[in-house]
C-alpha cells in the first residue's frame, strides 16, 4: 500500500439563527436511527450508544437531498491498491494493478459512507494527483458548516465541474485550454492538427484532444463521483435505508454480464467456458485489434458458450466500413452480437450513424455509444440524431447525480441504457449496482470488474452468486474497508 492518507476532523457547528438550529434539530431527530450491528464500519459506536430502534424510513433521493442536513465530522482519502489476476487494457492504458483512491466520510451522528475514485493513469493524472484532489475536498467538507445534502453535492460539483470539458468544440477550445495546464503549447498544436484532420475525415470540427488531454480536463469527474458515493452512502446509513431503495426501490438484485478482455482465441475460449459454468448468460468481449483475429475470438467464445448473448465492444477500433464488414462476416458464421459497442472513433458521428443504420435494419443488432458519450452535449446529439440505440454510462464518468440526470433524458427519448464498470473494487460497483437495481431501467449491466482482481479488499456489501448480485444489506451500500490496515 502507498503511504499517504489524511483525516480532517472538525468540531460540530450550529447555525446562529435559532430557526435554522431548531429545523436542523428536528430533522436529525427524525432521521438518525440506531443499528443492531456491533462490528460494522457503517455506523460508529457513538451513533448507536444509548439509542433505540425506530421504524425504517424510505424516501426518494431527490426529496432527501432537500431536507437532510449534512454535518461532516471527518473526511479521509487513502490509496486503494489491489492486484489484477492479469493485465487489463482500459482505453489506451494497460493496467498491471488497480491504484484507486478510497474515500471515507463520517458524519457528526457517527454514520460512515464510502466511495471510490477510479484512477486510470494518463499524462498529468495518476493516484498521487487524485489523492491530492481528494485531500482538498475532504478538507473542505470537514471544515464546512452543516448544510443540506443538496447544497453540499452542489458545492462538490462546483469544485469538480467535470465532463462538460471532455469534448472541446470549435471556438470553445481556447476557452477550455487555459495556460495553467501543463503542456498547453504542445496540446494546442495537436488540437489544431486534429481539428483539420477531424474536418477532413469526419466532416466535423469537433475536437477530441485524445486520452492524455481529456484526463487533464475531466479528472474532476471520478473525484466528484467518489465523493458523491461517500456522501450519499453516509446519509443512507443515517436513515437506515439501503441505497437500492433510496434510488427507487425497483429491485434488490440484478444480473450482470462478464468481460472477456482483449486476448487470444485460446484464452477467450477458457474464459467463456468458465463463465458458462458460473451461469453467465451475457459476455462482453473487448475487440478492435485486428479484423480476422477478432472473428477468431468470437468463434472461440461461441464454441465454449454456445447459447450466450454477447456484447461486442470495439473500443473505437474500426472504421465504419470495417465495422460493417465485421457484422457481415459474423452474420455469415452465425455469431451475430446482441450489442455492437462503440464500433468507430468517438468523433466519427457520421460513421457511427452509418453503422447503426446497417446494424439495425439488416442484422437486427443494437449499437451502443461509450467513448462518444463524454458529456450531456454528446448525449443530446446521440438522442436527437438517432445515432445509436443504447448509451453506456459509467459511475466514474458521470457521478451519481449525472447518471440520474441522464436516466431522465433517456426516458423521454426512448434510448436504452447500459451501465458498466472500469478497474474498480466492490466499493464502486456496489453503488453502481444499487443504483441500477433501484432504478430498474438499465437494459444491460456489466459491473463485474471486481472479478478481475486478485483479492477483494471490501468487507460486507452485496452477495455474489455467479452472474447474480443481491443487495442484502439493511442500509447504505453495505460494503466498507478495514481502514486500520491501509497505511498512511
Amino acid at each position: 500500500m502507498a503511504s499517504l492518507g489524511f483525516c480532517c476532523p472538525t468540531n460540530s457547528f450550529l447555525f446562529s439563527r435559532s430557526s435554522l438550529v431548531n429545523h436542523r434539530s428536528n430533522l436529525q431527530t427524525r432521521f438518525i436511527v440506531s443499528s443492531s450491528t456491533s462490528s460494522s464500519e457503517l455506523v460508529t459506536q457513538s451513533a448507536v450508544s444509548g439509542s433505540t430502534e425506530r421504524p425504517r424510513t424510505s424516501l426518494g433521493l431527490k426529496n432527501l437531498t432537500e431536507i437532510f442536513w449534512v454535518d461532516v465530522h471527518c473526511a479521509e482519502g487513502r490509496p486503494l491498491n489491489v492486484g489484477l489476476q492479469e493485465p487489463v487494457t482500459v482505453g489506451c492504458s494497460r493496467l498491471e494493478k488497480v491504484e484507486n483512491v478510497a474515500v471515507r466520510v463520517e458524519l457528526s451522528n457517527g454514520c460512515v459512507g464510502w466511495g471510490e475514485v477510479s484512477v486510470v493513469p494518463w499524462v498529468n493524472w495518476n493516484q498521487a494527483t487524485a489523492l491530492e484532489e481528494v485531500r482538498k475536498a475532504c478538507e473542505f467538507l470537514s471544515q464546512g458548516s452543516p448544510v443540506t445534502l443538496n447544497l453540499v453535492l452542489h458545492q462538490i460539483s462546483e469544485m469538480f465541474p467535470g465532463s462538460e470539458f471532455a469534448s472541446v468544440r470549435r471556438g470553445a477550445a481556447l476557452e477550455c485550454l487555459r495556460p495553467s495546464i501543463e503542456g498547453i503549447v504542445f496540446v494546442g498544436i495537436l488540437s489544431s492538427i486534429y481539428r483539420e484532420k477531424s474536418k477532413e475525415v469526419y466532416g466535423s470540427e469537433s475536437v477530441s484532444i485524445g486520452e492524455n488531454m481529456i484526463c487533464t480536463l475531466t479528472k474532476e469527474v471520478p473525484v466528484r463521483a467518489g465523493l458523491e458515493m461517500a456522501l450519499v452512502d453516509a446519509v443512507a446509513n443515517s436513515i437506515d435505508v439501503p441505497l437500492w431503495r433510496l434510488f427507487g426501490g425497483v429491485s434488490d438484485s440484478l444480473s450482470t454480464a462478464a468481460t472477456i478482455p482483449t486476448t487470444s482465441s485460446a484464452k477467450a475460449f477458457d474464459l467463456a467456458a468458465k463463465y458458462y459454468k458460473l451461469g453467465f448468460k451475457t459476455l462482453e468481449i473487448k475487440l478492435g485489434r485486428n479484423l480476422n483475429a477478432d472473428i477468431e475470438v468470437l468463434q472461440a467464445v461461441r464454441a465454449a458458450h454456445p447459447h450466450c448473448l454477447f456484447i461486442l465492444d470495439a473500443n473505437e477500433g474500426y472504421t465504419s466500413k470495417e465495422a460493417i464488414e465485421v457484422l457481415h462476416k459474423l452474420n455469415e458464421k452465425g455469431v451475430i452480437p446482441t450489442v455492437f459497442e462503440q464500433p468507430v472513433h468517438r468523433d466519427d458521428w457520421r460513421g457511427l450513424g452509418d453503422v447503426s443504420n446497417v446494424a439495425r435494419h439488416k442484422y437486427g443488432v443494437s449499437v451502443a455509444a461509450d467513448e462518444s458519450c463524454r458529456d450531456l452535449t454528446d448525449i443530446k446529439k446521440l438522442m436527437e440524431e438517432n445515432l445509436v440505440d443504447i448509451i453506456n454510462i459509467k459511475l466514474s464518468k458521470f457521478g451519481v447525480l449525472g447518471i440520474l440526470e441522464i436516466v431522465e433524458m433517456a426516458k423521454k427519448s426512448g434510448l436504452e441504457l447500459m451501465i458498466d464498470s472500469v478497474a474498480e473494487t466492490r466499493l464502486a460497483t456496489g453503488v453502481a449496482g444499487h443504483l441500477a437495481a433501484g432504478l430498474g431501467c438499465f437494459r444491460y449491466v456489466n459491473i463485474s470488474a471486481p472479478s478481475l482482481l486478485s483479492e477483494d479488499p471490501v468487507v460486507g456489501g452485496y452477495e455474489v452468486a455467479g452472474s447474480k448480485y443481491k443487495f442484502v444489506n439493511s442500509r447504505g451500500q453495505g460494503g466498507f474497508l478495514k481502514w486500520d490496515i491501509f497505511s498512511w
